[in-house]
């Protein structure tokens, strides 16, 4: 069964009890117990809901895994599988990670003994010379958030089974119908389904996902332990959201290859950023372990001047935090998704004042790119 029809079909898509075809929202707490000694499936919905456990199912499917958790946000996906290691051990992480996972890991995991180094990981030395004695994992994103790196994933998979590490891949960006990083051999992959897969700017939502029992059993008892679970309703409308991922990414993914042309030809365009143009240095890796670009891509401006003209005159566009709606959203890392960052650490990295994310929504094309023309300097 090809992917499109995955969304559409599978034993959970018809509800046997009644025939319904949309997931039903099971709105209890509690659960009533027929016998004292013998317990039934639920108990209480913090430990287990219907309605969540069948969007659970089904996602791990669509991500060729055999156990996934919702979560109530991605970062409580992300701070929940970092939850599952202990102090004293070491994780490498890819170095322009999504700014929320940034600050949880310097902020928040620091004050529990459990170390950080942050890497380029789009060569894989730099992480090799960095693993230690107590390094337990490698922590990706590729492509990787704002600057859309990329790394090998069979390479980082080869590397952490030579010495013994877990990958983990955030893999937000493409979603399991661009990028399926289980199947490359990766041990847990997290997202935050409240970009392309919700899809719709309504609903905050995070997974997890693994083949392992062992790590699903760890992640599970985080999860059970914090509370942080994907509510009832919620998951209604990430399984709403997931039926039409196919369409909506083939369409916001043919707008970000046309936009990211036009921006090449703007002279006050510096430099463009996304895997689906050829001079990206990485273009061969992404296409080798990928099924396309994705709707993601950055660019950067010559000077702040136009930079902040754009970013209050552009037009057919939203200017706001987050990605992967069906809206087309311009953001401005220094001031939103990596603003947790520290400046000095951000401009090394290249995240500077003149760099903007776009992610492509489902519009006209003809109607971004006049939106855009309003947002440059005459």
């Amino acid at each position: 069964m090809k992917f499109g029809t995955k969304l559409l079909h599978s034993e959970k898509t018809i509800e046997k009890n009644t025939g319904a075809v949309t997931l039903p929202i099971y709105q209890s707490s509690t659960f009533h117990q027929f016998d004292i000694d013998n317990f039934g499936e639920y108990d209480y919905a913090r430990s287990g809901n219907p309605t969540r456990n069948a969007l659970e199912e089904e996602f791990a499917r669509l991500e060729s895994g055999k156990y996934a958790y919702a979560f109530s946000s991605g970062i409580a996906a992300i701070s929940s599988v970092i939850s599952t290691f202990s102090a004293g051990d070491h994780l490498i992480v890819a170095e322009d990670v999504y700014g929320g996972t940034y600050r949880a890991v310097t902020k928040l995991f620091n004050r529990f003994n459990i170390e950080f180094t942050f890497v380029d990981t789009s060569k894989i030395e730099n992480i090799e010379k960095e693993i230690k004695e107590n390094t337990k994992a490698i922590y990706l994103e590729t492509p990787s958030n704002p600057l859309l790196k990329i790394t090998d994933l069979k390479e980082a998979v080869n590397l952490g089974k030579k010495h013994n590490l877990l990958t983990i891949v955030d893999n937000t960006f493409m979603s399991p119908y661009l990028q399926r990083p289980l199947e490359l051999g990766v041990d847990i992959v997290v997202h935050s389904a409240t970009k392309f897969i919700g899809g719709h700017s309504d609903v905050i939502a995070g997974f997890a996902v693994t083949n392992d029992k062992l790590l699903s059993a760890e992640i599970y008892r985080v999860q059970n332990g914090f509370g942080a679970i994907l509510s009832p309703q919620d998951c209604y409308l990430v399984s709403r959201g997931l039926k039409t991922l196919k369409i909506r990414m083939d369409q916001s993914q043919k707008n970000a290859l046309e936009l990211s042309k036009w921006l090449l030809e703007q002279e006050i365009v510096e430099a463009v950023y996304y895997p689906g143009i050829e001079s990206h240095k990485d273009y061969e890796v992404h296409k080798n372990q990928s099924f396309g670009p994705g709707a993601v891509l950055s660019f950067k401006f010559k000077n702040i001047e136009q930079t902040k003209h754009f970013l209050n005159n552009v037009e057919n566009v939203v200017v706001a935090v987050s990605l992967g709606a069906v809206e087309t959203i311009v953001s401005y890392p220094v001031k939103m998704s990596h603003a947790a960052i520290p400046r000095e650490e951000r401009e090394k990295l290249g995240i500077t004042d003149t760099l903007i994310r776009v992610s492509l929504g489902i519009e006209d094309i003809e109607d971004i790119i006049e939106g855009f023309k309003k947002g440059l300097l005459n």
